[in-house]
């Protein structure tokens, strides 16, 4: 039972899709809800409607495609990922495996399935934290999200979620949006590595085990300024040599966690005055911690906390924590997990089992639905900058097992 992909249509229509940008090819950048944002979800969304495909779309901007089954009564099989790019990025980050996912569902057609179960695709809104400072935005209200996230997340102009989406044309309640246990039998999400573990390897595909959870946090340390060459160093409460220390003890709390899964960044570091001949006063930084395991994670964040008082005690400054998010990772459906890797050997596809210590939209699918993940491998494990790169065969071949899988899941009873 395996339908073949159109490889080359696939590979143009990830190439059209990345020209819709507010940067220069072969740079993506899709901030949610732009004008690139808004002129790629129509050009998805016509691939869907010329694909026959039923649309329709919540309150949020999420997107669903579905192509309706033998029993629509039943829970659909879904699929999909995102649309939307960070500043910067690349093309095929989330766009494989919602145009993937689309080419899996025509290759059904064009082969004669009759699916018994109807099939899905996916366009979730916002996967990317850029404008709202929080990753996930769409698959979070699928799985319960507060209406009131609606008016406290603001963008960086001070506008709430509600007045953008509104102005996007998404009218409608956000307490409409969660979607009920059972609406989805099975989810599956293909997507690039964003690591280099396959190509390492060798192998083209990977089956995902279990999806890390970040927990992500804001700190604001505040010291006290001066002149650098009048304040002698006994005096001084430096704000950057604090953020320096609670960085390095990030660093250090992941490195010895005992397990290669753990990771901790410092990817933020914003300092004022910012003047060469001037203490900084006044840093505010960001922390993100990952693990698959979720007691070992919490760990680290306490050795966090502490290494934060003691930098506080030590270094004379006041420090402020605010926590951006705090999710539980996700254990991959062993069903699913089974049905996959019974594909990659029907089809003679070498495969690996790992886990995924990037999040992404499934990990709050599986909140509400048995959800697994298919990896295929990226160029150097490059991600999120211009270069990222998957091969026009690497992405056929997770069409090919995504196409599979999902007729066999649609299947079931």
């Amino acid at each position: 039972m395996k339908f073949p992909i159109d490889r080359e249509r696939l590979s143009r229509e990830l190439e059209q899709l990345a020209g819709i940008s507010e940067m220069t090819p072969p740079a993506v950048t899709r901030v949610v809800f732009s004008q690139a944002d808004l002129r790629a979800r129509e050009y998805v969304n016509r691939l869907c409607t010329e694909a026959g495909l039923a649309l329709r779309s919540d309150a949020v901007g999420n997107t669903f495609a579905r192509w309706i089954g033998a029993s629509p009564e039943l829970a659909a099989v879904g699929t999909g990922s995102h649309i939307d790019a960070i500043p910067n990025a690349g093309s095929y980050d989330g766009t494989v495996g919602v145009l993937g996912g689309l080419e899996a569902i025509g290759a059904l057609q064009r082969g004669g399935f009759h699916p018994r179960r109807s099939i899905e695709l996916l366009i979730f809104t916002a996967e990317e934290p850029t404008r709202f400072g929080i990753g996930c935005l769409g698959s979070r209200f699928l799985a319960g999200l507060s209406a009131a996230a609606g008016e406290s997340l603001r963008d960086a102009q001070g506008q709430t979620l509600n007045q953008v989406r509104e102005a996007a044309g998404f009218t409608g309640a956000l307490d409409g949006t969660r979607l009920p246990a059972g609406y989805y039998s099975a989810f599956v999400e293909l997507h690039i590595e964003q690591g280099p573990l396959l190509e390492r390897a060798g192998v083209p595909a990977g089956i995902v085990t279990a999806i890390a959870a970040p927990a992500a946090l804001r700190l604001k340390i505040e010291g006290e300024g001066g002149h650098a060459g009048a304040v002698l160093m006994p005096d001084r409460r430096d704000a950057l040599l604090a953020a320096a220390e609670i960085a390095l003890a990030l660093e250090k709390a992941a490195r010895t966690s005992g397990a290669i899964d753990t990771v901790a960044t410092t990817g933020m570091c914003e300092v004022f005055p910012g003047a060469i001949n001037s203490i900084p006063s006044r840093v505010q930084m960001t922390a993100d911690v990952r693990d698959t395991d979720e007691a070992r994670r919490d760990r680290v964040l306490r050795q966090l906390a502490q290494a934060i008082t003691e930098t506080a005690q030590r270094r004379g400054v006041r420090i402020e924590e605010e926590i951006i998010s705090v999710d539980a990772p996700a254990i991959c459906d062993p069903a699913i997990v089974g049905v996959l890797e019974d594909v990659c050997r029907s089809q003679g596809l070498a495969y690996q089992k790992m886990v995924s210590r990037a999040y992404h939209d499934s990990l709050f699918v599986s909140r509400f639905a048995p959800t697994a993940m298919l990896f295929i491998p990226c160029r150097g494990g490059v991600s999120h900058r211009p270069d990222e790169y998957a091969s026009p065969e690497a992405i056929a071949a997770g069409s090919a097992v995504l196409a599979e899988a999902l007729a066999k899941l649609s299947l079931l009873s």
